[in-house]
């Protein structure tokens, strides 16, 4: 119940104005089209051919070309990773001659030492190849933050209180206030925008395209060699997050239909690495995220989109996260609010795609508050203080509410253990989550979750927990309306998925495989044909503890049929006192179970912490301030009862 409370982001340095989702029809005002669907990489070699559309310009920097050089060379005698857990690429003798070839073009083709002023410069089509080298952008370091020149273009937001939001406006005539580089993709629409809207299909204030179809890539493959750097350029690809950083963002994609962005390392920003915002159509390829103080890339009400072949480490909330996603899928819960607008999504279908990435060493792998229809796949989520995570709390201008219809599957989620609440940890968490879990969803519908496998997270394997309506709609906000006391949390499904053993073979234990809250009124959640470390469905972890026979209702156990009538949460009031305790105490706090760290499955010492969380838990649950918010949160329900009959 309380887990939304728990999950909500620090409070931005800029609060950001209402977000929209853009029109997912291709926008034919230019050519080719800007959107529509996932841009299709241009390759390196087509940069200078003068036949194809758009104009490229060159950044450079001193020792571009030597370093390009040594790039290339060493590609091709020793080979490169992008990410941790990928056999080596080596370029082939013939790939590497053409590259040194064409970095020789670049290098006298140069006329920029900026890529911001080479964005500026930029039109629809155009490219920028980035030379190796590291960036700090120093111009654009030295623009003011809350310019007062800007100001007469703060918008209202989605909590009230006046114009505080940078508009779009805001962004255009200030590029460089909140961004390291900003790439703002069309025009503004003529006059201030509206007051914020309950239905955020469409972007009202919409202008031209100026800088769509926009293409940002390095010069070479390895992308360790062409660095954005928002921070401290001594710290290298290490922390702390946000260490040094001058700018909230580095690389900010915004209303840029068809972007793309490649071969390229960024890191060390306030907040958030790169920042997709209100686009349809973008690309993130061969990407590096290090160490931001948020988001190694946040992709917000953005549609037809692809982040893949990336690394992401060291960052305080999440490596990747897209949020406040389209709702282009169909929720199955019972009068659910965000019903899909078939005239704006006549299919329903997946919007956004991880695939290929490693995420460790972050607070979360990844996150997404209202991270609808998304689908996560082939990815290595590990050493991760918690791995994949999802949920519905309205926060920061999440339009969708609640969190539904994501796909996530045949993933690696193994031992999400690492502590970032330790008083040296190089990652400093913003938002507070579970110690040693390998996936959580926080409020979703028909999410499902397939196909993985999950091993070595010493708290839980999975977690599926409600979130009241009450608690995800702050009163006032424009996007969130209480439809019904719970409207979260309904049919999730997990199957085929492999728990508590490694790839090889060995065991390797969660410390429980499947977790439910058990929340009254949900239904239709199951948990069917996984297989445990002996191979079998008769193997796996629960709790409660196992799934009763098809087709029966057995108080206390996990649902494997999915359809049952009697498929429905009964109340767990021992957890419930947990969540809300866990809700109500600062991030770090060792009162709370989240931010302790669980000894290893099996021993000794887990199952003391197991008696002795039950027994605060027992403590906490008589205590007047956790009975009265629980009932008036979840209504009349078994577990307020359940409350009421204790002393």
């Amino acid at each position: 119940m309380a887990g939304a409370l728990v999950l909500a982001p620090s409070v931005l340095a800029h609060i950001e104005r209402p977000a929209y989702w853009p029109d997912p029809r291709p926008d034919k005002s230019i050519s080719p089209p800007a959107g529509g669907k996932v841009p299709k990489p241009r390759s390196l070699a087509s940069a200078l051919d003068a036949s194809k559309p758009g104009k490229t310009r060159i950044v450079c920097q001193r020792r571009s070309l030597q370093r390009a050089q040594n790039s290339i060379l060493d590609a091709n005698s020793n080979g490169y990773r992008i990410r941790p857990t990928q056999p080596k690429l080596r370029l082939d003798p013939g790939k590497a001659k053409r590259l040194l070839t064409l970095n020789g073009r670049f290098a006298h083709r140069c006329s920029y030492h900026s890529i911001q002023r080479a964005v500026f410069a930029s039109h629809n089509n155009d490219r920028i190849v980035i030379m190796p080298g590291v960036y700090t952008e120093r111009h654009s370091r030295k623009q003011p933050t809350n310019d007062p020149s800007c100001a007469k273009y703060l918008t209202d937001t989605d909590f009230g209180g006046g114009a505080v939001g940078l508009s779009y406006r805001y962004q255009y005539h200030c590029p460089n206030d909140q961004a390291l580089i900003n790439v703002l993709g069309r025009k503004p629409g003529k006059g201030a925008p509206p007051p914020p809207q309950m239905d955020r299909h469409g972007i009202p204030d919409l202008g031209p395209c100026i800088r769509c179809n926009l293409q940002i890539e390095g010069s070479v493959p390895n992308p360790s060699a062409t660095v954005i750097d928002s921070g401290d350029r001594s710290a290298g690809n290490r922390g702390p997050s946000g260490v040094g950083s001058k700018k909230d963002v580095a690389l900010k994609a915004d209303r840029a239909d068809g972007f793309v962005l490649r071969n390229v390392t960024v890191r060390h920003a306030s907040e958030h690495d790169v920042y997709v915002l209100e686009t349809d159509g973008y690309l993130l390829d061969r990407v590096q995220l290090y160490y931001a103080g948020e988001y190694g890339a946040l992709m917000f009400t953005s549609d037809h989109g692809v982040t893949e072949n990336c690394d992401g480490v060291g960052n305080g909330d999440s490596a990747v996260y897209p949020g406040g996603a389209p709702e282009t899928d169909d929720d199955p819960a019972p009068n659910a609010p965000d019903a899909r607008d078939t005239a704006f999504y006549p299919h329903e279908r997946l919007n956004q795609t991880i695939r290929r990435c490693d995420l460790h060493h972050n607070n979360m792998a990844t996150s997404g508050t209202m991270g609808n229809g998304v689908h996560i796949v082939h990815n290595n989520i590990y050493r991760n203080t918690a791995g994949i995570v999802t949920d519905s709390f309205y926060a920061g201008g999440h339009p969708g509410f609640p969190q539904s219809g994501a796909v996530f599957e045949k993933n690696n989620i193994y031992s999400n253990n690492f502590d970032d609440y330790a008083p040296k940890s190089d990652v400093e968490s913003s938002t507070g989550v579970p110690l040693g879990v390998g996936l959580l969803i926080a409020g979703g519908n028909g999410d499902v979750v397939r196909d993985n496998h999950i091993w070595n997270n010493w708290r839980r394997g999975t977690m599926l927990l409600a979130v009241p309506d009450a608690i995800s709609c702050a009163p006032g906000t424009e996007t969130c309306s209480i439809a019904n006391a719970s409207s979260t949390s309904y049919g999730n499904r997990f199957y085929d998925n492999v728990v508590g053993r490694a790839p090889g073979g060995k065991a390797r234990p969660n410390g429980v495989d499947f977790w439910w809250d058990q929340f009254p009124t949900n239904t239709g959640n199951c948990w069917f044909n996984n297989r445990g470390p002996d191979g079998t469905n008769a193997d796996w972890t629960g709790d409660p503890q196992r799934f009763a026979s098809a087709g029966s209702s057995v108080p206390g156990f996990l649902p494997e049929d999915c359809l049952s009538p009697g498929n429905v949460g009964t109340g767990a009031p021992l957890k419930e006192a947990t969540l809300l305790n866990c809700a109500q105490v600062a991030i770090g706090d060792p009162s709370c179970e989240w931010y302790v760290k669980p000894a290893k499955p099996a021993s000794k010492a887990a199952a003391h912490q197991r008696r002795h969380v039950k027994r605060q838990a027992t403590r906490l649950i008589g205590e007047e301030q956790l009975r009265a918010p629980a009932c008036s949160l979840a209504g009349d329900t078994q577990s307020c009862v359940a409350y009421a009959n204790r002393p």
